[in-house]
């Protein structure tokens, strides 16, 4: 058995390791425990931390960004429910890492990052990765994607002081977004439902996210 063989054992069993941490956290969902098994995380992350790729925590990618704890990650698919018929907006493309497990368990995915170098190098990976149902955006994800409205599921992966209407207003008739609310140091996890009715909030967890930059989101 070659090198490269034995490096891709290596992996895959720390991955199986990190998907059992997932679960014992409180992921139980068989379709996003699969989706984690199925995209490799080490393969967007730079040199310096991709030893600790399978660690459950969060971990730096230039540019003052992180790339968010899985457990976290798994969270939200958990809870938003992603159905394979799904249309998702991202905000924050970040390493691309959770736009690939979208993708797997979605349609369609369309991610807005307003870092360009994060956009263009999650691009090169997920287009190695052959995924074909992910659209990119540079820009100020805090507007959103209209051209692509409505979404079924919007996930916001960056602290916000609040919730952004535009976002909401791009929520389809029954859609769903989850979005970390508070200040700079800490948010509580968000569930957004929308529906005929009108808006209802529900806190899930605390969490601690980068600063969401834009025009209905923090200054820089």
């Amino acid at each position: 058995m070659g090198p490269e063989s034995l490096n891709e054992r290596r992996w895959e069993r720390q991955r199986r390791g990190l998907i059992e941490t997932i679960r014992e956290k409180g992921v139980d969902d068989l379709e996003v425990l699969r989706a984690f098994d199925l995209v490799p995380r080490h393969v967007f992350l730079p040199d310096a931390v991709q030893h600790r790729a399978y660690e459950d925590a969060a971990l730096p990618i230039g540019f003052g960004q992180t790339a968010s704890q899985p457990s976290i990650q798994a969270l939200y698919m958990q809870v938003l429910g992603i159905q394979p018929d799904d249309r998702v907006l991202e905000i924050g493309t970040g390493s691309g890492y959770q736009t690939a497990i979208l993708a797997t368990l979605a349609a369609h995915v369309y991610s807005v990052e307003r870092i360009r170098e994060l956009s263009i190098r999650a691009r090169q990976l997920l287009d190695q990765l052959r995924f074909s149902n992910i659209a990119l955006l540079v820009g100020d994800g805090t507007i959103g994607w209209s051209r692509y409205a409505p979404y079924d599921a919007i996930l916001v992966s960056a602290g916000s002081p609040g919730i952004p209407q535009a976002l909401v207003d791009q929520l389809s008739d029954r859609g769903r977004m989850l979005i970390p609310v508070g200040d700079r140091q800490e948010q509580r996890l968000t569930l957004v439902r929308k529906s005929p009715d009108g808006i209802q909030t529900e806190n899930i967890t605390r969490c601690v996210f980068v600063p969401l930059l834009g025009r209905f989101g923090w200054d820089g």
